[in-house]
């Protein structure tokens, strides 16, 4: 199941420069879809034969408990078919083995599909296209934005770059370097569950608060270090580093969650803009911390920097992987 540290570092080469190159080609089948599709399959089952008839304490509790157990049933399964699917490639040899491996982290990583996505919501703007930048930026981001101005459009997809460059790139790659294939899938299972499942809403507030709290724990380190390489990258794209250090210290903890503003903190201080504040979610109007300083107003180029930034993050956490697997290969 290719355990070395300099398997590892080959699977994880190849994959990332396939990912730079194709992204998510469309009709081809992907492993988050196949997550997605267990979890929601999990969850109806569960909550079929489990079904709420107590009172409130009784529910809540009910509910608790099927949150955990569809945890474990998605994570663990998907873990499992993953080591079985490499150990048959296995048994056929090493060349299947390697191919299938390269094929699946390629598949865990997102640096073309962001960078795509966050730059139709920059060609709409250029083009002066309000209402499709608007639904170009609700492909990528959780919020409500039929009625975002072209301000908020643009607070909106760097705040989702930044975020998503920890959860699309550096974490998947962390778990990658720590625990092979199998740790990478669970940590993409755990936050594919909070993506589905982990909303403080009526319906999940309970059952989805076990993914949440996991994908909190999952996210602790890699949020920090996607922060931190995000300074240094900052520097590189001729951005103010010194800048995005500074709002990095003083603004990561300005979130709701204890990992969304490491990313954001970091890039917000790099762009001189102020991201966070109100947004609506379900018809819900959140109002969050401000991040950064508003010293200068949001404008469409900050997207495209945002994206310039976002790549060298993930060339910098690929190098820095690589490193650290032919360090720990010796």
């Amino acid at each position: 199941m290719l355990p070395s540290m300099r398997s590892r570092l080959t699977v994880l080469f190849a994959a990332f420069i396939l990912d730079l190159i194709f992204g998510d080609p469309k009709g081809m089948p992907h492993v988050v879809v196949y997550i997605g599709k267990l979890i929601k399959y999990s969850e109806d089952l569960l909550t079929r034969l489990f079904k709420p008839a107590g009172g409130e304490e009784e529910d809540r509790g009910l509910k608790l408990m099927l949150g955990a157990l569809l945890f474990f049933i998605v994570t663990g399964t998907g873990v499992l078919i993953t080591v079985l699917i490499l150990y048959v490639a296995g048994r056929i040899g090493r060349y299947p083995e390697y191919g299938i491996s390269v094929f699946l982290c390629f598949q865990l990583l997102a640096v073309k599909s962001l960078f795509s996505e966050a730059m139709k919501v920059y060609r709409a703007l250029k083009d002066n296209d309000i209402k499709g930048a608007r639904l170009c930026v609700s492909m990528i981001v959780g919020r409500d934005t039929g009625k975002l101005d072209e301000k908020g459009i643009i607070r909106a997809a760097v705040e989702t770059v930044a975020e998503n460059t920890s959860d699309g790139i550096i974490a998947p790659i962390f778990y990658m370097v720590l625990f092979g294939l199998p740790g990478m899938v669970f940590y993409k299972a755990v936050n594919t569950l909070d993506s589905m499942v982990g909303y403080r809403n009526e319906k999940y507030m309970y059952l989805g608060r076990f993914s949440a709290r996991m994908d909190d724990v999952m996210n602790f380190i890699p949020a920090r270090l996607t922060g931190l390489i995000m300074v240094m990258a900052a520097g590189l794209t001729g951005h103010d580093a010194g800048s995005a250090m500074k709002i990095f210290l003083r603004d990561r903890k300005n979130h709701p969650s204890p990992n969304s503003a490491h990313g954001e903190a970091a890039m917000a201080g790099a762009l001189k803009i102020r991201l966070g504040g109100e947004a609506s979610y379900f018809g819900r109007v959140h109002k969050k911390p401000f991040i950064g300083d508003d010293t200068k107003e949001p404008v469409s180029e900050d997207i495209r920097e945002a994206c310039r930034i976002m790549l060298t993050t993930a060339v910098l956490g690929w190098l820095i992987g690589l490193l650290v697997l032919l360090f720990m290969g010796k």
